[in-house]
């Protein structure tokens, strides 16, 4: 294995361990939660190793992200800078691992020709990342005032004390790697034919299983592969797993592995893919914010006029459409025993799909898909295994989930397009939260509607900006 590989994984598992069971303790709070730091956090480990590598390689092939730091006379170890580099970013933002990590760092640098120098070489590319997005914004809700407006985000009902998940995030944040600040068209307005359309079908698709009873007959019910792919994608920041960009970055190393990629092509695959998840993290945030729609648990339970905190229509009848007692099958509690929820943040547009659409999509550029392409791919057509569905971890009841082997015939678009639709089978996200549907109800992405079509437009700024070599950084910074 590769010295990128070989970090990509040390990456991925301190991710899982900031996520992990401290014993004694019943819940620490991770140092990178939720998936806003998480993509962070990752692309700062993965820029830094991509830097390291390709300046010790020095090739035009292999532009520097940062020029801070010159590159190294011939002779240097490349791995050794690598693993500096990985090592003093995963410190600093994992400062709980540091003696862990320390073990792996230390075996992985013992001793080589020009090891001495590839880790201040790899040291100094840490430090300069590290100072580069050290004035980035926290993820707290200090401050923040929600809307009581019919259609505005409230927390989960089932989980009033939730808060709210990194409400100025976006807007404060520079970018990675894009070269503009992408925002999407607006939501369908309550009472639209789109928005009812996408009531209708998360209202039946998306209900608690114990609830499905009382389901009017008009409304068609999840299906047994619906709940296996609402599951299969979740990831929600549970114990022992932690949140999607992990899963995607997996992913990546399946297909990377599958594709016989060289060091070099990993160098530069592994920091596009979480430039991209980070600049996702960032305009997806953003946009959530600026909308501020209300989450499914709230739309089908206060659709009638008549309810919610500012409902004045009293009627003696309420909307056929609307239903006070819905509660969504929510974001599972995997490896917890305890109710799902709802996430706390706004629904639009969906994190999920923008973080899977700009890492697949931008993959998908890597091995030659052109650009404006939107239709099934072969760049993988093998099968994964999501630690939800692996035979180990278990459900918010403690039952242990049977295993499931994934295939993929449609490469990573169909992944794209089962992320996306995943979270409207959970009961979590209107169905445009992802994309727009045409009249067969399939994805229809000549809209700007969406986390897909956000994603997928980050995915090829990104490709296009740093000519499809590598990520350039972003001179675009905050919008407030």
């Amino acid at each position: 294995m590769d010295h990128i590989l070989a970090w990509n994984g040390i990456a991925l598992e301190a991710l899982r361990r900031d996520f992990a069971v401290v014993p004694g303790i019943e819940r620490v709070s991770p140092e990178q939660g939720g998936p806003t730091l998480t993509s962070r956090a990752l692309a700062i480990v993965h820029l830094a190793m991509y830097d390291a590598h390709a300046g010790v390689v020095n090739q035009p092939d292999l532009p520097r992200y940062l020029n801070t730091v010159a590159s190294p006379a011939a002779g240097v170890s490349a791995s050794a800078a690598v693993a500096a580099a990985a090592y003093n970013t995963l410190v600093a933002l994992y400062p709980r691992q540091t003696e862990v990590l320390r073990e792996t760092y230390l075996a992985a640098t013992a001793s080589g020709p020009g090891v001495t120098e590839g880790v201040a070489f790899g040291q100094a590319v840490a430090q300069a990342l590290l100072a580069d997005r050290a004035n980035d914004p926290t993820v707290s809700d200090a401050g923040y005032a929600p809307s009581q407006a019919p259609g505005c985000h409230r927390p989960d009902p089932s989980d009033p004390q939730q808060g709210y998940h990194a409400p100025y995030y976006g807007a404060r944040s520079k970018l990675f790697a894009v070269s503009a600040r992408h925002e999407l068209d607006a939501p369908p307005a309550l009472g639209s034919d789109d928005y009812q359309a996408a009531l209708h079908q998360v209202r039946g698709k998306g209900i608690a299983p114990e609830l499905a009873g009382q389901l009017p007959s008009t409304y068609a019910k999840r299906t047994v592969d619906q709940s296996l792919v609402g599951v299969y994608w979740a990831y929600d920041g549970v114990r022992d797993m932690g949140t999607p960009p992990r899963l995607y970055n997996q992913i990546v190393r399946e297909v990377a592995i599958a594709r016989g990629n060289t060091v070099d092509d990993n160098a530069r695959l592994f920091a596009l893919v979480n430039a991209a998840m980070a600049d996702a993290g960032i305009l997806a945030w953003d946009q959530k914010y600026v909308h501020n729609l209300w989450r499914p648990v709230l739309g089908v339970r206060e659709h009638d006029g008549s309810m919610g905190p500012l409902g004045n229509d009293a009627t003696h009848d309420i909307d056929n459409d609307c239903d006070p007692n819905w509660l969504p099958w929510g974001a599972p509690r995997s490896n917890a025993i305890g109710p799902n929820v709802t996430p706390h943040f706004p629904a639009y547009p969906s994190g999920h799909a923008t973080f899977g659409a700009a890492a697949f999509h931008v993959t998908r550029l890597f091995y030659g898909v052109p650009p404006k392409d939107r239709k099934a791919d072969t760049v993988f057509t093998g099968s994964f295994v999501s630690e939800e569905c692996n035979g180990v971890t278990r459900d918010n009841r403690g039952v242990v989930r049977a295993r499931h082997v994934r295939a993929f015939p449609k490469g990573l678009w169909q992944m794209i397009e089962e992320n996306g639709f995943s979270r409207v089978w959970l009961g979590v996200h209107w169905s445009f939260d992802a994309f727009a549907l045409n009249d067969q109800g399939k994805p229809d992405l000549s809209h700007n509607v969406g986390g897909v079509a956000l994603g997928l437009k980050i995915a090829e700024d990104i490709f296009a900006a740093g000519a499809g070599k590598a990520p350039a950084k972003s001179s675009v910074g905050p919008r407030a």
